[in-house]
């Protein structure tokens, strides 16, 4: 047998079928064997966890990343180490809140050349749908992006406005016509006011569950109609949990996301005041947490991501009507998700379906997503039994801003490895165009 570049044993390696100890065999980059865990096996490099579990790397669908042009927000640097440090190897930027957005292939051949070589970790790419660029959909998708982002209601930032239903039907016929993925920030513009005040309650009241249950309900509608792949992005009310079980049940090509915020904060816990917590959808009760996790171990709802939505600490004023909205958390959410998932009896499998093999799944992702021969060696040395205590000003994130500072999560990474290569202070991370 030809050496490998590198043997990685765990006793807890968490693989396809199940945990399992084993000795996952990386030649060039890619898994090329799994093996016994005592085997002897001949490796320039091999590396014994023992009892540290053995993970493929994370696969997050949704990051905001926002280079170019608001490169103070968050960048493609600080964003993927944050990603490597915190188990994740491939993300996928998200269209928006960069300038220019990425609604046309000009727009994204400048997003290309500014990720190149500043990236830690693989990264694919979201191109936008909005009023007025349909025609670009389609040379967007040969291009390489995965899908197209749509709001139903308004964004948050003036060039990326929102589509209403004559325009989201336009955008789900167009890729239905070539195959392709539109994915929805769902909540009902006419279901939505303004906070009565600045506190955390009236910010809540002001986006209702209704608003994401109607939205949703127009989606499936609107999918069914035109026989288009839809995905839902950060599903934060249980509401949604209905319509979207029926839609499956129906045989229509509708997935679901949460994130780790909606599944292990509160509205009970926001503290007054405390903006970090603010996103949009809101974190809403924990009866309606508790009905989420229902909704993502029935597979109602496929995958967890972060929306990972940074911004300055300037932006997050004491006032929850003028805060910006958006929650960061993407070193994080492996540790917040585990933390919640061990004390409801989930295990490390159920985290790494949800987490990995999902979204890599939904975003067509090919090499990504498990531990298996010939899939890339994107692999995380995590000890489940870890106690960390988060500190915002120790995170790789470019702001210090995250409502878990103070919080001790479950679970620490321990290692990430990129191709079989540990990610350090030197980004060797690819950027992923589909082939098309």
């Amino acid at each position: 047998m030809t050496p490998y570049d590198l043997v990685v044993r765990s006793r807890r390696a968490v693989l396809p079928e199940g945990e399992r100890a084993a000795a996952v065999g990386v030649r060039e980059g890619r898994i090329a064997g799994l093996h016994e865990y005592s085997a002897e096996l001949e490796a320039a490099e091999d590396v014994d966890l023992r009892g540290i579990a053995l993970l493929p790397g994370l696969v997050d669908t949704h990051v905001h990343v926002n280079e170019p042009g608001r490169t103070h927000w968050e960048g493609f640097a600080s964003a993927t180490r944050a990603a490597a440090a915190g188990g994740v190897t491939t993300i996928v930027d998200m269209p928006l809140n960069s300038v220019p957005p990425t609604v046309d292939v000009a727009a994204l051949e400048a997003k290309l050349r500014t990720a190149e070589g500043r990236c830690h970790v693989d990264t694919a790419f979201w191109g936008g749908a909005v009023p007025g660029n349909l025609k670009d959909l389609r040379p967007l998708h040969d291009r390489g992006v995965r899908g197209f982002k749509c709001f139903l209601s308004p964004s948050g930032v003036p060039e990326f406005p929102p589509l209403d239903e004559a325009g989201t039907r336009r955008a789900l016929e167009e890729v239905a016509g070539f195959g392709g993925l539109l994915v929805v920030h769902a909540e009902d513009p006419a279901l939505l006011t303004e906070p009565g005040g600045p506190t955390y309650r009236e910010f809540l009241d002001s986006r209702p569950g209704a608003a994401e249950r109607g939205a949703v309900e127009r989606v499936i509608r609107l999918a069914g109609e035109t026989g288009a792949r839809v995905h839902i992005l950060h599903v934060s009310s249980a509401d949604c949990l209905e319509p979207l079980a029926a839609a499956r049940a129906d045989g229509l090509a509708i997935t679901a996301e949460t994130c780790p915020h909606y599944l292990t904060l509160t509205a009970e816990q926001v503290p007054e005041g405390d903006t970090s917590f603010k996103c949009c959808p809101p974190i809403r009760s924990a009866a309606n947490r508790d009905r989420l996790w229902d909704g993502l171990v029935s597979g109602v709802l496929s995958c967890v991501v972060s929306d990972h939505s940074p911004s300055p600490a300037d932006l997050k004023v004491p006032d929850f009507a003028a805060a910006w909205g958006g929650v960061s958390s993407l070193q994080l959410g492996l540790s917040a998700v585990w933390t919640e998932a061990s004390r409801r009896g989930y295990g490390l499998d159920d985290v790494v379906r949800w987490m990995s093999t999902n979204p890599a799944a939904i975003a067509e992702i090919s090499g990504k997503g498990g531990i298996k021969p010939g899939n890339d060696a994107d692999l995380v040395a995590f000890d489940p039994r870890a106690v960390t205590p988060v500190d915002a000003h120790r995170l790789h994130h470019r702001n210090p801003v995250t409502p878990y500072h103070g919080r001790t999560l479950k679970g620490a990474v321990l290692t990430t490895w990129l191709r079989g290569r540990p990610v350090d202070d030197e980004p060797h991370g690819t950027l992923l165009l589909g082939e098309r």
